[in-house]
């Protein structure tokens, strides 16, 4: 087999397997995905099953983490990439941590479901905020899989709206626990779901910048607004 062959050979297996690796983030972003509707599900009907087999499932969603961080370790020590084919392995190790962390986030939602069985009208005032959630992460792994930095600076700007929201929910929530100081130990627990899922819509803004940043070669993490909205009309 002659150099060019060996080049060529080395460089399709290098490609199986950075798409095999892509293939496996995408699943485990369905596992999560899956996970924080059935949550959502699960706070509107108030089924303890459901939530307790989310609480379950997580220990798939921390099992992805692990291959897929293992994986990443192989293709780093043997290929060595460079340029392009590095972000995207960057990318992705810090995708997939965020997702692990999506995953906690749902498990802790699936726990107040389990906890606060009694006091379903506290509960159901989250399944809003959590549609906007589950709306965001789906169209972030979109952009994910067809690699659009267009499509990740829109999902971006949504975490503005879900921060409003959670906002609203946390002086409602508030408003309540002095009106009935009874109710106390429940909306405390409402109030960390509720920020579980404000944390949730944090994790897939950053999902957002990972594409963007593999996409553009530029790090838009912590950057304004506006420094982010010149970076993509000039790059």
């Amino acid at each position: 087999m002659d150099k060019h062959n060996v080049q060529g050979h080395i460089s399709g297996q290098f490609n199986a397997e950075l798409e095999h690796i892509r293939n496996q983030v995408l699943a485990m972003g369905g596992l999560v995905e899956q996970q924080l509707n059935d949550a959502i599900n699960a706070i509107h009907h108030l089924d303890m099953t459901l939530a307790a087999q989310i609480i379950k499932n997580d220990q798939q969603v921390n099992a992805y983490e692990v291959a897929i961080d293992q994986e990443i370790i192989r293709i780093i020590a043997r290929r060595q990439p460079a340029a392009s084919d590095l972000r995207l392995v960057f990318a992705i190790s810090k995708m997939v941590a965020d997702l692990e962390r999506i995953g906690d986030s749902t498990k802790k939602l699936a726990q107040v479901v389990l906890e606060n069985i009694d006091h379903q009208p506290l509960l159901i005032s989250l399944e809003n905020l959590g549609r906007q959630c589950s709306s965001m992460l789906n169209e972030a792994l979109d952009a994910f899989a067809r690699m659009d930095a267009e499509q990740a600076f829109k999902i971006h700007r949504q975490d503005e709206k879900i921060d409003r929201q959670y906002e609203c929910i946390i002086r409602q929530l508030m408003t309540f626990m002095m009106a009935d100081p009874r109710s106390i130990p429940a909306v405390i627990d409402v109030m960390w779901a509720a920020r579980a899922l404000e944390r949730i819509g944090d994790r897939t803004q950053n999902i957002s910048e990972y594409v963007i940043y593999f996409v553009r070669g530029e790090d838009v993490r912590h950057l304004k607004p506006q420094q982010l909205l010149e970076i993509m009309e000039n790059s």
